[in-house]
């Protein structure tokens, strides 16, 4: 974080400020956090009602700690802090990062802040373009996906004066949403991965999904870049708000800087030619894995070109990169129940475009063995995908055919016991499975726990099994991940108040 004092802050966010003495004003922030259990000496604490916390609760407990201070929305009496009181707390967190961002750009040194959106790629691309611009200059990216109205300016509050470049994920369930983000840190450069359905329950219509991505170019100022997705029907008008100040990458003629020649190894990943502008034709090895992923690592390496990076120097990092956020295609191999079976957790969030990709990795999956004959025994965990509008059920069941239409050996869509509209949206993926010609193993299961038994079942079954974790954080398959990940016990039976838990006792 950029230099700045308790005072200045409460002027930033225009907030009333509460001291015990005059001093305590001009006590310096060193971080800004939302969780009290981080709010050590020098923090600013900022406390958020949520739907089931409220961080009020916390500020007396931070003035222990030796925070300097804590943004609240009520003066709290009883705490022993100084305290910056406003309207909204979330609001003036984005006019505290809107301020540490104008201090970065105002201190003269170069800086660069680059936004990413799109349907579905964000993370990834923000995890790789922050591997790419962090081996030349300090970088600043956020943690996992955090990349809505309180992430997004918490990473941007990390920025300091050694910060050389900003990535920033924005995302967004509706149209304004980016624009409100843009307004707290403008970018620079403007990357947008791709439209698709993601959310199309509530923007209502894939032109609307459109409109809210060009938000972010719609921020650039006169001399900003876009870098777009060439072979995007719903991205490339986005060139014209820009006046074509556009580095479009992709696959197709119109790509600038290109992947072609992509050719996937038995453990799903990546190898592909990689052209930029000016630059010779160079071979990259991805080290994560998926195809959707060459595009996501071409968006990245495109930014990283125009900023100053060698097409050798992109490789070799891509190559080394094996490690992005949590429960996105993480691949890990398990023994649990008198079974051994491989992994791909996919768990994070699902959309039709990434459960399509997930399904296409785990059909494109042989292991270390490039025998045909002797392949692993594919089995898709499937949760439903929620915020797509009038269609969802056809959309669930066209994802069943698809898994079928690819020979996956058995699908497992894990709906809810106690969310009707969950458990609806699995069975519609089993109807489409169902429907295809040949049919695989397909079942309906109503939570988590029948899902990891029936894995076990098919896996103790079939040696050299290949496990999908996809679906919406709703669906739970993250938990049971995460479950894996720990290797805990099955658990036998339910708690008292109806909720799986693993051996410790944690509700799923």
């Amino acid at each position: 974080m950029m230099v700045m004092t308790v005072e200045e802050a409460a002027l930033a966010v225009d907030g009333r400020l509460r001291v015990r003495d005059a001093d305590q004003a001009g006590n310096p922030i060193g971080s800004v956090v939302t969780d009290s259990r981080q709010a050590g000496k020098g923090a600013l604490f900022v406390a958020i009602a949520g739907e089931h916390v409220d961080g009020h609760d916390f500020v007396a407990k931070v003035g222990q700690t030796g925070a300097a201070a804590a943004l609240v929305d009520h003066e709290i009496a009883d705490a022993d802090v100084p305290q910056i009181i406003v309207d909204d707390t979330v609001k003036a967190l984005g006019l505290l990062a809107k301020a540490n961002i104008e201090r970065r750009r105002a201190a003269g040194t170069p800086f660069t802040v680059i936004g990413i959106t799109g349907s579905v790629g964000k993370t990834t691309t923000k995890d790789l373009l922050k591997a790419l611009l962090s081996s030349q200059a300090p970088t600043v990216a956020p943690v996992g996906s955090f990349n809505n109205d309180i992430g997004m300016p918490i990473t941007a509050l990390q920025v300091d004066e050694h910060t050389r470049y900003l990535v920033s994920e924005m995302g967004a369930n509706h149209l304004g949403e980016i624009a409100y983000l843009t307004s707290l840190v403008r970018p620079d450069i403007a990357v947008v991965l791709k439209v698709g359905v993601a959310h199309l329950g509530e923007f209502g219509s894939v032109e609307n999904i459109q409109k809210a991505k060009s938000e972010i170019v719609r921020a650039l100022d006169a001399n900003g870049l876009a870098v777009l997705n060439a072979d995007d029907d719903h991205v490339t008008p986005m060139a014209r708000i820009v006046d074509d100040r556009v580095l479009w990458f992709g696959m197709g003629d119109g790509a600038e800087s290109k992947a072609s020649n992509v050719h996937m190894n038995g453990l799903d990943r990546a190898t592909f030619t990689l052209a930029l502008p000016g630059q010779d034709p160079i071979e990259v090895n991805l080290a994560i894995p998926g195809r959707h992923n060459v595009m996501n690592a071409l968006a990245a390496a495109t930014v990283a070109w125009h900023l100053g990076m060698s097409a050798t120097d992109i490789a070799g990092v891509l190559a080394r990169q094996s490690t992005i956020s949590p429960h996105r295609m993480a691949v890990s191999t398990l023994s649990r129940g008198g079974a051994d079976f491989t992994v791909i957790d996919d768990s994070f969030n699902a959309n039709p475009d990434s459960m399509k990709a997930g399904l296409d990795g785990l059909h494109g999956w042989t292991g270390d063995n490039a025998n045909a004959d002797d392949r692993p025994y594919r089995v898709a965990v499937l949760g439903s995908m929620l915020e797509l509008g009038g269609d969802e059920a056809g959309l669930h069941r066209g994802i069943g055919a698809y898994a079928a239409e690819l020979g996956i050996d058995a699908v497992i869509a894990v709906g809810s016991d106690h969310d009707r509209n969950l458990d609806s949206l699995a069975a519609d993926i089993i109807d489409g499975v169902k429907s295809a010609d040949n049919a695989p193993f397909a079942e309906l299961v109503h939570n988590v726990d029948d899902a990891d038994r029936t894995v076990i079942d098919l896996a103790a079954r079939h040696p050299h099994a290949v496990v999908l974790l996809k679906g919406s954080h709703a669906s739970g398959l993250s938990a049971l991940a995460t479950r894996w990940e720990r290797n805990d016990d099955l658990p036998s039976k339910r708690n008292a108040d109806g909720h799986e838990t693993t051996k410790n006792g944690e509700a799923l």
